[in-house]
C-alpha cells in the first residue's frame, strides 16, 4: 500500500510471447502509469529476442523506471496483479507468458526474501534486460555488484533488435 515514505526509483523488465506480445507490453506500461503509488518516469523501446531457457515465439521486452511510494513486495503484488489481467500462468519455469513483469531494481536495495530477489538475480545475464536498462539508464549501477555497463559484453552474443517505428 502506498504510504507517506520517500519515493524509491524502480526499474521493472516487461516481456511478453503469447497473444499479442505488442500490445501486452504497452498496456503493461499504461497499467503502471495508473497504479496508485507508482508514476512511470521512462520507458525503453521495445525489443525483439528470442526466448531463453524456454521455448515459443519471440519474446517482445522493455523496461520501465517507475519512482514508487510503495514497498517492494506491495509493488511486486501491483505487478503480479497486472499479470493476472493478462490472463498469466505458470505452468512451469520459463514457460511462455502472455506478461512477465520482473521487479529489477528497488532504489539501492538488496533484498533476499522467501518470494523477492532484488536485484533480480539473471539481470546481469540477460541481454534483454541490460539492453533496455542501459537505453534509459546508462549509468545505473547494480547494488552489490558494479555498473550494468560492465556487464554488457557478456551478453553481446544474445540476439536482441530494437524494434523499428
Amino acid at each position: 500500500m502506498a504510504s507517506d515514505r520517500m519515493a524509491v526509483i524502480a526499474y521493472i523488465g516487461i516481456g511478453a510471447n503469447l497473444g499479442d506480445a505488442r500490445a501486452n507490453v504497452l498496456d503493461a506500461v499504461e497499467r503502471l502509469k495508473r497504479a496508485p503509488g507508482c508514476v512511470v518516469t521512462a520507458v525503453s523501446s521495445l525489443y525483439h529476442t528470442a526466448p531463453i531457457d524456454s521455448s515459443g515465439d519471440d519474446y517482445i521486452n522493455a523496461v520501465a523506471c517507475v519512482d514508487t511510494t510503495l514497498d517492494a513486495h506491495a509493488l511486486l503484488q501491483t505487478l503480479h496483479d497486472i499479470e493476472q489481467a493478462h490472463g498469466r500462468e505458470r505452468p512451469y519455469r520459463n514457460a511462455p507468458r502472455t506478461l512477465d513483469l520482473d521487479l529489477l531494481l528497488f532504489g539501492q536495495e538488496q533484498i533476499a526474501s522467501p518470494t523477492l530477489t532484488v536485484p533480480h538475480p539473471r539481470m546481469c545475464d540477460r541481454a534483454f534486460v541490460l539492453v533496455p536498462l542501459l537505453e534509459i539508464a546508462p549509468d545505473i549501477h547494480i547494488p552489490g555488484r558494479a555498473a550494468a555497463r560492465c556487464f554488457a559484453s557478456s551478453v553481446q552474443d544474445q540476439a536482441i533488435t530494437k524494434e523499428t517505428v
